[in-house]
């Protein structure tokens, strides 16, 4: 099985000349296709920070991040955010849905941001709403929403696009114990159906028991 991910001797450091902080020391990491990966750490650890640095979205310090053999940050920005966004869909804690659109529209904005045709954008969001179960909530907006409804808008967003990988930042972080466990459970069907590798950050080891394997950031390394 082929890495979708590599990292390589990556770190990443931030502050400037007087002030400095090490955040990831000498990382090395892969994910393969359709495998699902769980990083386990404490608050303030660089969890986020690497998750970043694999997607594209900061700049790492040294080393190198490979998307499919693609040195990432060999690409200038523009390109850079083409492999992303053909690679990959993001979850976060929170959910970062845009509260002037309704939940159709939400699902729909990565397929039209691509340049696909509107009404095959919002048929292709009112069919993954309909199959998880919010058909009666196409119109809401956010705001409407019960958080367990606003994440899982928030996941079918992220898969719409049926990205290569599934980046998720404590995905269940914010949300109550039953909704935690229908959202956990939503994901992993989605993802399960779509054949999409995983990457999730966490701090539950009872969904990090979920994955196929997992690791943990501690002291700036990864193991």
């Amino acid at each position: 099985m082929s890495n979708l991910v590599e990292c390589r001797a990556l770190g990443f450091t931030y502050g400037d000349d007087t002030s400095k902080t090490q955040v990831l020391d000498n990382i090395d990491f892969s994910l393969k296709c359709g495998e699902s990966v769980a990083i386990l750490g404490q608050s303030g650890c660089g969890k986020s920070t690497l998750l970043n640095l694999i997607a594209g979205l900061d700049m790492p310090t040294s080393g190198e991040v490979l998307i499919n053999n693609t040195n990432l940050y060999s690409l200038n920005e523009n390109a850079r955010t083409e492999l992303r966004a053909n690679t990959f869909g993001f979850v976060y804690q929170f959910h970062h849905l845009l509260h002037d659109f309704s939940a159709i529209e939400n699902v729909a904005l990565p397929l039209l941001i691509r340049g696909d045709d509107k009404k095959d954008a919002l048929q292709s969001a009112e069919h993954l709403l309909t199959k998880i179960g919010l058909e009666h909530r196409l119109q809401h907006k956010p705001g409407a929403l019960s958080g367990g409804e606003r994440q899982r808008v928030a996941i079918a967003r992220a898969m719409i696009a049926k990205p290569s990988c599934l980046i998720a930042d404590e995905p269940t972080g914010n949300l109550d114990a039953h909704s935690a466990s229908e959202t956990l459970s939503l994901l992993l069907e989605l993802r399960e159906e779509e054949q999409s590798s995983l990457l999730i950050v966490t701090h539950d080891q009872a969904i990090a028991n979920k994955m196929d394997r997992i690791l943990t950031l501690h002291n700036l390394k990864l193991t």
